[in-house]
């Protein structure tokens, strides 16, 4: 099992090289001189080479970029054109937002996809499965973005129930949160009903209610625990989701996180807060589709076996050796 785990971590080391170098390159090559985005029309010819000597931007992209991780490696995150800040400080203000958002509306995610995909299941071709279908499939279509808007338009707007910015009160956080959550429920809530509807038609179900057991303990006992086992990868990648999906969400809603920093520096072209917010981002995401893998590892006997078998080959060469 450890062998699995330190295959996986170092699985993240050249998604990191991949996504950073294309990223930096994309952003060194597009057009926008960010020394004269910086200091603005007005500085002198200068003004904007001593700024592109002390950033090194002079120099070829790839040396850019290797200088960059160079630095990243070491924790530094660089210092941002703009406002001249550290990026590593920018970040640690509007972390704590963006994962409060993200984590809150996966909780409320999990919350409510799972026993609704259950119920789905077990409620097959009904009134109420196949209207819950049909709602989802509205809500899988529905970008992010529109959806806030409209939220804000109801609630905001003709109903002046809720704000339409900030994180400050409760109700402010419920249209983010809830529109951030939406597509995750769908799309959790259509994958458990479709596991469900496989882990019912098995044998040992059919065993379970011939033997005379109540209906909702097969579904507790036997039916969900089974039926885990594909929802646990979605929920990881429904994590990495609302985690991304918050960049949009927080200019939308005004709120001060991530993804905000990121698309105000994405304007300037300050490139060390655009790459210090991607580095986080890939970082986020990479650990938690590490944590969903080794979870399936954990609750799936198969992977656990195939690790065991593989493990005591290489004790018995060890032997073998010994010998």
């Amino acid at each position: 099992m450890v062998l699995y785990v330190i295959k996986r971590i170092i699985m993240i080391i050249p998604i990191m090289i991949g996504v950073t170098f294309f990223l930096f390159m994309l952003l060194t090559l597009t057009p926008g001189d960010a020394a004269l985005i910086v200091l603005g029309t007005n500085a002198t010819e200068e003004q904007i080479q001593m700024f592109r000597d002390q950033n090194g931007l002079n120099d070829p992209a790839l040396v850019q970029y290797v200088n960059y991780m160079l630095k990243v490696v070491q924790g530094d995150l660089g210092m941002s054109f703009n406002t001249r800040q550290s990026v590593n400080s920018m970040i640690a203000i509007r972390a704590p937002t963006t994962l409060f958002l993200s984590l809150t509306s996966m909780v409320l995610t999990i919350i409510i996809a799972m026993p609704l995909g259950v119920l789905m299941a077990v409620k097959q071709n009904s009134l109420f499965d196949n209207s819950m279908r049909v709602l989802t499939i509205i809500l899988t279509s529905m970008p992010v973005f529109w959806l806030a808007m409209m939220m804000i338009l109801l609630f905001t707007v003709y109903l002046n129930w809720l704000p339409s910015s900030g994180i400050g009160s409760f109700k402010a956080i419920l249209m983010p949160i809830v529109c951030l959550a939406c597509q995750g429920i769908t799309m959790c809530a259509r994958t458990g009903r479709s596991s469900m509807l496989e882990v019912i038609n098995q044998d040992y179900i059919r065993t379970a209610r011939a033997k005379g057991l109540k209906r909702g303990y097969i579904i507790r006992s036997h039916a969900l625990k089974n039926a885990l086992l594909p929802m646990v990868s979605i929920y990881g990648r429904i994590i990495a989701t609302c985690f991304s999906g918050s960049v949009v969400l927080e200019q939308v809603f005004g709120i001060n996180g991530i993804g905000q920093m990121m698309l105000n520096a994405l304007r300037q072209k300050d490139v060390p807060a655009i790459m210090g917010s991607i580095v986080i981002s890939c970082l986020v995401i990479s650990m938690v589709n590490l944590l969903t893998d080794v979870a399936y590892a954990f609750i799936d006997p198969r992977i656990k076996a195939k690790y065991i078998r593989h493990k005591s080959k290489l004790l018995e060469v060890g032997a073998d050796a010994g010998e």
